[in-house]
């Protein structure tokens, strides 16, 4: 066998092999009349027009396969003529994909917005109920019933005696006034009494006995707990010094702070919850009881002042509370899920549902937010669909042709 018989043998045997390749490879591309028939497809289906990287929508294939990231590519598909009156922006999935995704949807709804702030606080006195005790004239402390801050004491039980020269001789002026049987002097020197606070109980005592003392004993107004004391026996004191200070227990303040962005949806009477590490699992109901109208200029918050009962007095001064204050609109707004949105550093999107498998991503002005749901100023309307998943994947391929419609909106009539 020659050369040349060897060179043809060969040459047939590479055609045949060709030809088998080609058949199964593209067995649908041979013995048709015509090359159109393999582009034609299902003529109820629309093929894609090329496949993009969900997280990267510059990365674009020709054929499925995977992203750099690892990722199934996503198929995008020609809008249909009916596709023109959604606008630029939107973006057709089939129902598989949608499916595989895991798309989901909610309703644009219109309704009061329920928010919770949560912050911190410190419990107070009610000081309402702070009462300063001070003496009316000079004198010496000769006995104290009090022995330290913290104590508690009861109404109508002694705090202090005093001596005081002023005392006795109003005492004796009203002792003379009652000998010479003069009324009129007799009221004088009893009012003068009651104007040193000195008791009711030793003012009849004394005209009845007709004895002056020489200490006096002081008694507590009200029952609390005493807070700052000043003073010891054989004290020296004057009126302007204050002898002690008593606080109720029955109500007490918690002082907590929100930011400057919420403070104007505090007002008085609305609810709070406060709960206390030291007792976990207990709470307490109360309510806002006033918002002070000045700004923290180093924290940015305005202080807001909280009202609790406190009748088994487990809430002490100082304690450090976690408050929820219950934010209650009357008034309705559009809400959408939280989930929903789509936050960049200057705008947020939601991506509405068109329909029929078409979705578009749309810019929101977003207003006040509660844990489920975020208020809609301006982008959406009452009943529109929005997706709740997945929407990223979705905005990353319609958000291009929504920024080139947000660039040339000028144009537009």
């Amino acid at each position: 066998m020659n050369k040349l018989t060897v060179s043809l043998l060969i040459l047939l045997a590479g055609v045949a092999l060709g030809a088998a390749l080609m058949f199964f490879a593209y067995p649908g591309d041979l013995g048709s009349g015509s090359g159109d028939s393999a582009g034609s497809g299902d003529a109820g289906e629309q093929a894609p027009l090329y496949w993009v990287a969900p997280m990267d929508p510059d990365y674009q294939r020709d054929k499925p396969g995977k992203s750099p990231m690892g990722m199934d590519l996503i198929p995008v598909y020609a809008d249909k003529g009916s596709d023109e009156g959604a606008g630029p922006g939107t973006v057709r999935i089939s129902p598989d994909v949608i499916n595989n995704l895991g798309v989901r949807t909610a309703k644009v709804v219109r309704a009061p917005l329920h928010n919770k702030i949560k912050t911190v606080g410190y419990v107070q006195y009610d000081e309402d109920r702070l009462v300063h005790i001070h003496a009316r004239v000079e004198g010496w402390v000769e006995t104290l019933y009090v022995k330290a801050s913290g104590d508690t004491v009861v109404k109508g039980k002694p705090l202090y005696a005093l001596y005081a020269p002023a005392l006795v001789n109003a005492q004796e002026e009203l002792v003379l006034a009652l000998n010479r049987g003069n009324s009129r002097l007799t009221r004088a020197a009893e009012e003068r009494l009651r104007a040193l606070q000195l008791p009711e109980r030793l003012i009849r005592e004394l005209k009845k006995t007709k004895k002056v003392k020489q200490t006096v004993t002081f008694y507590a107004p009200i029952s609390g707990v005493v807070d700052k004391l000043s003073i010891r026996p054989g004290f020296f004191v004057k009126p302007d010094k204050t002898l002690m200070v008593i606080g109720s227990l029955d109500e007490v303040w918690v002082e907590a702070e929100v930011f400057e962005r919420q403070a104007p949806l505090v007002r008085a009477g609305m609810p709070v919850t406060m709960s206390l590490n030291y007792l976990p699992g207990k709470t307490w109901q109360g309510k806002v009881d006033y918002v002070y109208p000045t700004l923290d200029p180093e924290t940015r918050t305005v202080k807001v002042r909280l009202r609790f009962a406190n009748i088994d007095g487990a809430l002490k001064p100082n304690m450090f509370a976690q408050v929820v204050i219950h934010v209650e609109s009357v008034e309705t707004s559009l809400l959408v899920p939280r989930e929903a949105l789509i936050r960049t550093g200057n705008s947020a999107r939601v991506v509405l549902v068109v329909g029929d498998g078409r979705f578009k991503a749309v810019d929101v002005v977003v207003g006040n937010f509660d844990e489920q749901y975020a208020e809609i100023l301006q982008g959406v309307e009452e009943g529109d669909g929005v997706v709740t998943s997945a929407q990223f994947l979705i905005d990353s391929e319609s958000s291009k042709s929504s920024d080139f419609k947000r660039m040339n909106h000028g144009d537009q009539e």
